[in-house]
């Protein structure tokens, strides 16, 4: 999936001749912590709650505050993986895209992405997680299928996450049986170390609180 196909109506972008007053008030209505600024289809950049509320006064226009904005954004054509990176690196809650003549086309939202996630992750899909550590030398996901797919299991998703000043990865697997004994007998025969499993219940309850943990954030 690329940035064009992550594009959202969700939250307009807001033009620099507009008041300080109006762009809180959507900060407000569409619950983020950043808008797009543009003029015409020229992006600007994006202006930040911590801006507006350090202005001298609401009647303001956004183009007489006289601040640097910053101007992240992803060209149409990047991968999902670019725009997720870019609004974790910088923290913010949109991701503006531009098309190749820097043209503004749209923008997608910390909740849409996280929605998207969820649906090319397959964590709605039935089955289970199983969490191993490893190190990075020691890492092939080849290996791994084998011995998954060797107790008649698909891998329906993985993703790593790892520490910079760590040479262990964590590998997280979502896949397609609700009992997995058998998988993780196998890993262990491996020598595989297994930090956590995921029954399709505990997983399913271990996702509805993080997601209700982060929507309890977005609202903050």
């Amino acid at each position: 999936m690329i940035a064009r196909e992550l594009i959202t109506n969700d939250v307009p972008p807001i033009r620099s001749s507009e008041t300080v007053e109006k762009a809180l008030n959507w900060l407000d209505e569409f619950k983020v912590t950043h808008l797009a600024v543009v003029d015409g289809t020229q992006y600007q950049g994006l202006i930040s709650e911590n801006i507006l509320y350090d202005a001298a006064s609401s009647d303001m226009i956004i183009a007489e505050l006289n601040v640097p904005l910053n101007r992240p954004f992803v060209y149409e054509d990047r991968h999902i993986y670019e725009v997720m990176k870019m609004v974790s690196d910088m923290q913010l809650s949109i991701a503006p895209i531009l098309d190749k003549s820097d043209n503004y086309m749209g923008l997608t939202t910390l909740p849409s992405l996280m929605h998207l996630i969820s649906n090319t992750s397959s964590i709605s899909e039935p089955g289970s997680v199983i969490v191993l550590e490893l190190n990075q030398n020691d890492y092939s996901l080849g290996h791994l299928a084998q011995i998954i797919e060797g107790d008649d299991t698909k891998i329906l998703s993985t993703y790593i996450t790892s520490a910079a000043d760590s040479t262990l990865l964590e590998v997280t697997i979502k896949v397609n049986r609700k009992n997995i004994q058998g998988v993780l007998q196998a890993l262990a025969r491996y020598d595989y170390v297994v930090n956590a499993s995921y029954s399709e219940i505990d997983y399913q309850e271990d996702m509805k609180d993080r997601f209700e943990s982060l929507m309890k954030y977005l609202d903050m």
